[in-house]
């Protein structure tokens, strides 16, 4: 077995701790978009046991990534560019994630990546100060450190899932 290194680096366009924590964050795009390449429509479209598609929880990370920025971060309305990308509210009447049927993977990937890309772009200016400084909003105080921490474990969390879900798909 090939030996390697665990190693936390950094993005390198970024104040050096902005950088080690969004590097964190591309790491967990990276492993799921890895996992992801290649795989069927079928796959990606399937609904198991009550649980939501591949394409839903895709569009979800998505989506809560680009409002984590927007509402918490920047504390602005949404960039119109994005804000087409999500033609479909996050959730249905009844709490539950919206059914995502048929997109491809390519449009899921371009979602993902494009969102990523202006998430990224907005901490490039970023210094510590504004890193740590709380965004006093109506039912809390955040600051951005706090968001990335927390888009790190949401999208880790139904990575997770995803990860499960194409396991079982695959083995059936």
């Amino acid at each position: 077995m090939e030996r390697r290194s665990l190693l936390v680096s950094r993005l390198s366009e970024y104040e050096e701790e902005i950088g080690r924590w969004l590097w964190c964050l591309e790491d967990v795009r990276r492993t799921l978009l890895t996992e992801l390449t290649g795989i069927s429509q079928g796959i990606l479209d399937t609904k198991m046991d009550e649980r939501q598609t591949i394409g839903s929880l895709l569009y979800h990370i998505a989506l809560v990534e680009a409002d984590w920025l927007y509402e918490e971060v920047l504390v602005t309305e949404w960039d119109s560019e994005i804000r087409s990308l999500f033609p479909l509210e996050c959730r249905s009447e009844e709490g539950s994630l919206t059914h995502i049927e048929g997109q491809s993977l390519e449009e899921h990937f371009y979602r993902l990546n494009k969102v990523r890309e202006v998430f990224l772009s907005h901490f490039r200016s970023m210094d510590l100060t504004d890193w740590r400084k709380p965004r006093a909003l109506e039912q809390y105080d955040v600051t951005p450190e706090w968001v990335v921490y927390h888009l790190i474990e949401h999208e880790s969390h139904h990575r997770g899932q995803i990860f499960q879900l194409l396991s079982k798909l695959r083995n059936d």
